[in-house]
């Protein structure tokens, strides 16, 4: 088969990484694929030997609203592929590509539009609540990340879904050659506890509860303890979050250092988009990964410390717990609830025994997770889309 799978973002999380991953994955099954994705965060997409990469740049304008940002981004990748060569399969990683391959279809350049469902947004907008709800309902077939989100598309949509979990390299992460210290060393910020949170701060990822969490446990957490937001907030930027983010950091009496190396008198490091690649080396510079999200599609992000053996403290969401396992190995919190999140952090910081047997239970729950399976899956649903 010949399968083009477009993202809207080439920032090396969630979608973005399922779509390298899956492509080279199916690369590897024989199948010709190639990937298509918007590049305005200054980040590329790396994808392995085997898979065609098209970047299809979008110049940021200053003072543009997200609605019309994610309009214009839409028509530029559509643009862009409407010379492509044919495909079999196209397939849309979210709204916004979804929005661009409806678009060719209207137009007769693509036959169907296959869709993962990672979660589904909240918007405070119609249109963007419209492009939404036609990147689910108007699609000819639609993949869930969960069963929980599977359940959802069928409640709200009325639309039934495939469910092909995410994968993990939990090779890649579990094989990382430095040590911790060697790891913080390079990060910049040496011995120092690393309390990390990854997708940047945005309201969705809980970024200002767990402001508030790390501000309540950095008493009782060992001394020079760091908070390190990774990554950028991309084409769903909102504003006014991030303001009320660094509003609370001067509430609380945190001091943030922006970039990486923090200085000794910083307590929150925010360290930008971090490179696929140097994923492994920032879990491993870290002691515990916070993931207080309020909605997930699937968590890849706590999979991957999983695998890399660093302790995670998760939101109790349904999504997760499918399956994550409290106690067992991770730590689940009540989604927007800082204090028991702040005394999760501190358990995990300081009691090695825990550490050490939810670590070695993470690492197992992770393997259960390969991107060959999730390729295979998505096969499958390619051949019944193509059957059909």
């Amino acid at each position: 088969m010949r399968v083009r799978i477009v993202t809207y973002s080439a920032m090396p999380r969630g979608g973005a990484v399922h779509a390298r991953r899956l492509a080279e994955e199916l690369a590897a099954r024989g199948h010709d694929v190639e990937v298509w994705a918007l590049t305005m965060e200054g980040a590329g997409l790396a994808v392995g030997p085997g898979v065609a990469t098209h970047q299809v740049p979008l110049t940021p304008i200053p003072g543009e609203s997200t609605p019309a940002r994610i309009e214009r981004a839409a028509g530029v990748l559509a643009d862009a592929m409407r010379s492509a060569p044919p495909a079999d399969i196209h397939h849309a990683q979210d709204l916004l590509s979804a929005r661009a391959l409806l678009a060719l279809r209207a137009d007769g350049v693509v036959p169907d539009v296959v869709r993962t469902v990672h979660h589904v947004d909240a918007f405070g907008d119609r249109f963007l609540e419209e492009c939404q709800r036609a990147s689910i309902q108007d699609v000819d077939r639609c993949i869930a990340v969960s069963a929980f989100w599977a359940e959802r598309l069928a409640d709200e949509f009325g639309v039934r879904a495939d469910v092909v979990p995410n994968g993990v390299d939990a090779g890649r992460f579990t094989g990382c050659p430095l040590s911790r210290a060697a790891a913080g060393a390079r990060m910049g910020w040496g011995g120092r506890t690393v309390v990390l949170a990854v997708g940047g701060v945005q309201a969705r990822k809980g970024s200002r509860v767990l402001l508030e969490a790390f501000a309540r446990a950095r008493g009782r957490l060992p001394d020079g303890a760091l908070l390190v937001v990774a990554g950028g907030e991309g084409l769903y930027a909102d504003p006014a979050a991030v303001s009320a983010w660094k509003d609370d950091t001067g509430r609380l009496g945190l001091v943030v250092h922006d970039g990486v190396s923090p200085p000794a008198h910083a307590d929150v490091a925010r360290i930008g988009i971090v490179d696929d690649d140097d994923m492994p080396v920032l879990y491993r510079a870290a002691d515990v990964l916070a993931f207080p999200s309020t909605r997930e599609g699937f968590g890849l992000v706590v999979v991957e410390a999983m695998a890399a053996g660093l302790p995670v403290v998760a939101s109790d969401l349904p999504v997760l717990a499918e399956f994550l396992r409290d106690g067992d190995d991770c730590l689940m919190t009540p989604v927007g609830d800082s204090g028991p999140l702040a005394q999760a952090l501190v358990r995990l910081a300081n009691d090695h025994d825990l550490r050490a047997g939810i670590t070695a239970r993470a690492q197992e729950t992770a393997r259960r997770f390969p991107w060959a399976a999730t390729a295979e899956r998505a096969e499958a649903v390619y051949r019944d889309v193509l059957g059909a």
